[in-house]
């Protein structure tokens, strides 16, 4: 008896024993995982670019409850209103993806990571928590969450498999569910997609926990209530999946126990956490089911689910395969099908099916209650069906998503990763007294695991490169250029055949101005992704601003079959066609563009300036007055809509809406151009000078403004203000014979003896005389004035005859009788000088 109780004592040591080897090895995977997380987190665009971590977007929404409140600490931009659908300047304002309501902003992510998270910390640190740490402390909590199930589930029903196979479990949880590949690129949307993933991992684990035990059933059932209701307030997109609540109810039915204290667990925490959101929601957007989707910014006006974008988002999220190229990091994005019409966008989204092939195993997962007592294989299933059943509401919102992207599929990629691996326990358990067919089911999984797990990191850095680029796109935006090329070129040297990033290496050079440079560069991005409609676009525009505009609008048709649905291709397609003449395709083009986004403010202001140059001016005139019914502060609209006022004559209303443009825009030199020309016109002639030198403040290479101002100093007899504005515009536009002709005269003929020189009016005169066929009676007359002041009389006489041929012939009888007077001057040896 002692020696058979001295053996079970030293058996319950060694098991205990090894229980402590197990656990340290695990702790030690675990560690390196979370620290792999760590390690690979980056902040993304907004908060990289931003202040410091108090302007990250949760961090806004703390300070906004801390002073009492519950829009975020920042004040809304005078502005905005009139750019609420504006990405360039919102990405600019730093305001991308805010909600904007009755003039305050809010931040539309669910409130959760703000109330468990970034107010807590704040409150005991006195400082802010960047977003790439709050979502690593999420993905890790998740993670461990999973951890402890998969422990739980080897240690309850699956020792036989071997402890081993929890390792690789751990591994497949921490490393296949692309949370590495995401945390490359930390955002707002990020911290709420880890947080959601968090809390339906541990609201699965409290399930677990009410499965098996009865005696504190509904206790577990509330704390995963509390926790699946908390990950609904971060992602609301997972409400379906608060089903599985009701599994442990179901549980208690089929055992005739009680269910009622069990409903009211699994609903009264969510149910009270819901009405919270409702309450939340409205205090802020007057309604409780507005969350501050339609208020988001910028507020394209789209449906999001529909019924047709299914089979698109399931191919894209489950079934198409990476592409692998022999060039680092290997694994690529796919190559997408058509997109269905309305779709939105995809963003590196990979087909879990076909690139984490480990999944495959959840599909054993029902070989591990098999052979099994009733009572067990009860659980089993009851647990193994709320994986599926989460893993299947997770997915069902997404794929009627208007988009797809990479950070979606981490929602129900996690279940069904811990399917996978609890498959793996199975069909080791299952096998156990089975060696050949047990070490040939290791061999199978194991190259799955492997696979799945390098596929993961490949991505991670996939998703570095694009982080890299995102922020590279964001500084361009804010025209930090040179920070931005800093940024292509580290992400080509990740990879170095990325389109994006060659792409945005592109961009960058168009902002330079190395035109041919930037073309070579978009083509290359096109090569290695020809539905790479950025690309194509900024092809397009880099071809029309070198004037090769032919190529630029078959770009932008191109662009416009990749995706028929971008509101800014068809604009930028319009303005090609516009410049190149054809008129009524560039209308068509523009009328499209506002059928997709009817507030794109270019697009409508291009349509007007189209229809102003058909001839249709009262058109062009309604659509300019329609936009500034919605945005009454964009002064080139104003400016816009003087001209055509000044077409139909109506010079007042003209000068009132020039004036309001540089009222709005006090350095925007046509406007201030345009007043003045309006001014003169008006006889207001010392106020239209004053502007129009405004004008050449802001802009002294303008040669028409130039040549206006010469032109008011003229009328205004001011011949030594005028000279050098005419000489000016000559250096800008030299073989302009108006300019030239205008010139010789006033050297020729000024009253100042000062201001004449002979000699210069002569050069100038003769090329005049020149490019226009010597035929032109005035520009003859002038070369005669000008050969008179350089005392070259015998060619004056001969020029001013010649004139006087031309004019009699063209029955021009005032200018005869001119030359007649210059003539006698001229054969007398006298110059002819303007009073």
């Amino acid at each position: 008896m002692e020696n058979s109780a001295s053996k079970e004592k030293e058996a319950a040591a060694n098991e205990g024993t090894a229980r402590w080897r197990c656990c340290a090895v695990l702790g030690a995977i675990c560690a390196l995982i979370v620290g792999l997380y760590a390690w690979s987190a980056n902040s993304g665009a907004f908060e990289s670019l931003g202040s410091g971590a108090q302007e990250s977007y949760y961090n806004l929404q703390v300070r906004g409850f801390r002073d009492g409140h519950l829009s975020v600490k920042r004040e809304a931009p005078p502005a905005l209103a009139q750019h609420v659908n504006d990405e360039a300047w919102l990405d600019a304002h730093g305001l991308h993806d805010l909600s904007y309501y009755k003039g305050k902003l809010y931040l539309y992510f669910g409130v959760t990571p703000a109330l468990v998270l970034f107010l807590p910390y704040a409150a005991l640190t006195g400082h802010y928590l960047l977003h790439k740490d709050a979502t690593v402390l999420f993905f890790s909590a998740g993670f461990l969450a999973g951890v402890g199930l998969l422990w739980a589930v080897w240690r309850r029903y699956f020792k036989k498999s071997g402890f081993w196979v929890v390792v690789a479990g751990t591994l497949a949880l921490g490393l296949c569910n692309f949370a590495p590949a995401i945390l490359g690129r930390c955002d707002v949307y990020e911290v709420a997609i880890s947080c959601g993933q968090a809390f339906t991992m541990l609201a699965l684990a409290g399930i677990w926990r009410a499965l098996h035990d009865a005696g504190s059933r509904w206790r577990w059932l509330a704390a995963s209530s509390l926790a699946y209701g908390l990950a609904v307030g971060a992602r609301p997109s997972l409400l379906l999946g608060a089903v599985i609540l009701l599994v442990p109810v179901f549980q208690a039915w089929r055992e005739k126990g009680r269910v009622w204290p069990l409903l009211a667990a699994a609903g009264g925490p969510i149910v009270l956490i819901g009405v919270g959101l409702m309450i939340y929601n409205a205090m802020r957007f007057d309604n409780p089911l507005e969350f501050g989707q339609a208020t988001q910014m910028p507020m394209t006006v789209h449906q999001q689910f529909r019924p047709r974008f299914v089979w698109y988002n399931f191919v894209v999220g489950f079934l198409e395969p990476a592409r692998w190229t022999g060039h680092f990091p290997y694994a690529h994005d796919t190559a997408l099908p058509m997109k269905p019409a309305g779709y939105w966008d995809v963003d590196h989204s990979f087909g879990i099916l076909t690139n984490i092939p480990l999944v495959w195993l959840a599909l054993a997962g029902p070989i591990g209650w098999r052979n099994r007592p009733e009572a067990e294989r009860r659980v089993l299933r009851l647990f193994f069906g709320a994986m599926a059943v989460l893993f299947g509401m997770c997915a069902l919102p997404l794929v009627f998503h208007d988009s797809m992207c990479l950070r979606y599929e981490v929602e129900y990629a996690s279940p069904l990763v811990l399917m996978g691996a609890v498959g793996m326990l199975a069909l080791e358990s299952a096998l156990a007294d089975r060696h050949e067919w047990r070490r040939a089911a290791r061999c199978g999984w194991g190259l799955l695991l492997v696979f799945s797990v390098v596929f993961n990191l490949l991505a991670t850095f996939e998703m570095h490169a694009n982080y890299l680029t995102v922020t590279g796109d964001a500084l361009l935006r804010t025209e930090k250029v040179n920070e931005a090329a800093v940024r292509f070129q580290k992400a080509l040297g990740i990879e170095a055949n990325d389109p994006e990033a060659i792409s945005g290496l592109g961009h960058v050079l168009m902002k330079k101005g190395r035109l041919d440079e930037a073309i070579s560069q978009f083509q290359k991005a096109l090569q290695l992704k020809p539905d790479a409609q950025a690309a194509r676009n900024n092809l397009g525009m880099a071809l029309a601003q070198a004037g090769r505009l032919d190529e630029a609008i078959l770009q932008f048709q191109q662009a416009v079959q990749v995706n028929p649905d971008s509101a800014l291709v068809h604009d930028n397609l319009g303005s090609a066609l516009l410049r190149r003449g054809r008129l009524d395709e560039a209308i068509l083009a523009f009328q499209e563009a506002l059928e997709i986004t009817p507030s794109l403010a270019t697009a409508r202001i291009n349509l007007g300036s189209a229809l102003v140059q058909q001839g249709r001016v009262d058109e062009g005139i309604i659509q300019y007055r329609r936009i500034l019914l919605v945005t009454p502060n964009i002064a080139e609209i104003h400016n816009n809509l003087g001209n055509a006022l000044l077409q139909e004559g109506k010079l007042d209303d003209a000068i009132s809406q020039f004036q309001q443009a540089v009222q709005l825009n006090p350095d925007y030199a046509h406007a201030q151009g345009s007043l003045g020309r309006a001014l003169l016109q008006k006889g207001r002639m010392d106020e239209g000078i004053a502007q129009l030198q405004r004008a050449l403040q802001l802009e002294p290479d303008d040669e028409k403004t130039r040549l206006d101002l010469g032109k008011a100093f003229l009328q205004e007899g001011a011949v030594a203000q005028a000279i050098p504005q005419y000489q000016k515009a000559l250096e800008l536009k030299p073989a302009d014979p108006a300019i030239q002709d205008v010139l010789a005269w006033m050297l020729a003929t000024a009253p100042e003896a000062s201001l004449r020189d002979g000699s210069k009016a002569v050069e100038l005169a003769r090329q005049a005389n020149q490019e226009t066929g010597g035929e032109k009676p005035v520009i003859l007359r002038i070369l005669a004035a000008a050969y008179a002041q350089a005392g070259q009389f015998p060619e004056a006489v001969e020029a001013v005859q010649h004139a006087l041929r031309v004019a009699q012939a063209q029955s021009n009888t005032a200018l005869a009788d001119a030359l007649q007077t210059e003539l006698k001057l001229y054969q007398a040896g006298s110059p002819f000088h303007s009073p």
